[in-house]
């Protein structure tokens, strides 16, 4: 038998010990490289979840449509992308563009686990913006119930994966970036807890030709006639007024005149085609739907699961749809109340036909111009073209299955073909004038290109 020389039994124990060292550092959490370096080599399911739950939330949330929707989405999934900086080397943070906002740090020689992060921050965040106060009566103890039990269950998964070292630091620092962002959104004056008060009865509605009143049939008054002062994330003031709206007149050979006979004679004689964008589009009702800005995260799910995107992609994407979502509320609310324009119903019983109804005799209380769900969805439509492509071809399943409505998936080539048929749709429903749609669409393009601006990579 050949025994090993002592030279070979040097080399032999070198090696050894070079194992026991590599294994040592992995166990404590400094070794270089880890396999929990990267958020890119995770999948999406945290996000993806949360969003599912976000979007149950929303559907029975008192008082956050449509802005609180968009505001809570914006910082909720903002302070997820936060949160995974040391994870995601090819972006940038973006917490030096706002004056008050400071964030805590991961540390760079210690192993962070993305997803159990990422719980932390959406089960803390989402805690924060619904409390049982928001959710309606008969709803309140199964949702948050559904929140606890959704933080456990990813919380057991995750601590048995990782082991307690890595998960109680990961949830440490997912819940700490929550909070610093919470407390920030709390300096929002305009914005924090507005959704207790979404009638303030200090707004008195201007009296004039032309100029939005309460319509029927419940004569709801105005809902958020302040939202256009609350904080935004990538527009700047000048970028919230919307362009002036069409002369007001009454006299048939107008152009405003044509638009509403143009409103009255669609609902009047509805193809089904017509009734199924309206219907289909819709989401204007508590308790029915998610809220119209919510709509755009229910496709953003749907494409992530699609194309089976990474836990990157995924938080880049929801962060960068949510911030222009709430941009596009600030902005669309903001002109809405510096123009006042009156409903179609408003002007229709007037001057063409007083028994004349919207398609489902309701119309939101809050004046016309521009449209809130052509600002959304073009704002919408504009980031998810940058991550996904600008001709990404799917279908909208987000209410398939539902029979009070006409819900059947439709298929569109592009996000933009889907903001263009959004904005249409407000038309065979009653509730908009053409250049509603028109305007909010341009407005929410903008904002979505302002968003795709920000130097969120290096």
């Amino acid at each position: 038998m050949n025994y090993p020389t002592r030279h070979t039994r040097l080399l032999l124990f070198a090696a050894l010990a070079a194992a026991l060292m590599w294994t040592s550092c992995k166990d404590d959490g400094t070794s270089s490289p880890s396999p929990f370096e990267l958020v890119q080599t995770n999948t999406a399911g945290v996000p993806l979840e949360w969003m599912k739950l976000f979007l149950e939330l929303d559907r029975y949330a008192q008082g956050y449509r449509p802005g609180p929707a968009a505001r809570a989405l914006a910082y909720i999934n903002l302070a997820a992308y936060e949160s995974c900086m040391k994870g995601m080397p090819h972006y940038l943070s973006l917490q030096n563009l706002y004056a008050g906002l400071s964030l805590p740090t991961a540390d760079k020689s210690k192993d962070y686990h993305w997803p159990t992060v990422l719980n932390a921050v959406y089960a803390s965040m989402i805690q924060h913006f619904f409390p049982g106060q928001a959710l309606a009566t008969g709803q309140q103890t199964d949702l948050l119930f559904k929140i606890l039990e959704l933080q456990e269950a990813f919380n057991q998964e995750f601590s048995a994966k990782v082991g307690n070292t890595i998960f109680n630091r990961s949830k440490a620092y997912g819940e700490a970036v929550a909070d610093a962002i919470w407390e920030w959104s709390k300096t929002d004056q305009f914005g924090h807890d507005a959704y207790l008060f979404p009638r303030p009865a200090s707004y008195v509605p201007l009296v004039g030709p032309g100029l939005w009143k309460p319509t029927p049939p419940d004569f709801s008054a105005a809902l958020f006639p302040y939202w256009g002062n609350v904080r935004t994330f990538a527009i700047q003031p000048e970028d919230k007024i919307a362009k002036s709206p069409l002369t007001f007149s009454q006299e048939s050979t107008s152009p405003l005149y044509a638009q509403a006979l143009e409103v009255r004679n669609t609902v009047e004689n509805l193809t089904f085609n017509e009734q199924w964008i309206a219907e289909f589009w819709s989401d204007d009702f508590t308790g029915q739907t998610f809220s119209p800005a919510s709509r755009w995260i229910s496709i953003a799910c749907q494409v992530i699961k699609n194309e089976n995107s990474d836990l990157e992609t995924a938080i880049y994407a929801f962060c960068t749809l949510s911030l222009a979502l709430n941009d596009a509320a600030v902005a669309c609310w903001y002109s809405k109340y510096i123009y006042n324009v009156e409903r179609p119903v408003t002007y229709i019983n007037r001057v063409i036909d007083s028994t004349w109804k919207p398609h489902w005799d309701s119309t939101p209380s809050f004046p016309a111009y521009p449209s809130g769900h052509a600002t959304f969805g073009a704002a919408a439509a504009e980031t998810l073209s940058q991550v996904f492509g600008y001709n990404y071809a799917m279908a909208d399943r987000s209410h398939e299955g539902r029979d009070e409505f006409l819900s059947t998936p439709r298929s569109f080539a592009s996000f933009y073909e889907m903001a263009n048929e959004n904005a249409y749709s407000r038309i065979p429903l009653g509730v908009h004038f053409q250049m509603d749609a028109d305007e909010g669409l341009r407005l929410g393009f903008r904002i979505g290109r302002k968003v795709n601006e920000m130097p969120f990579k290096k």
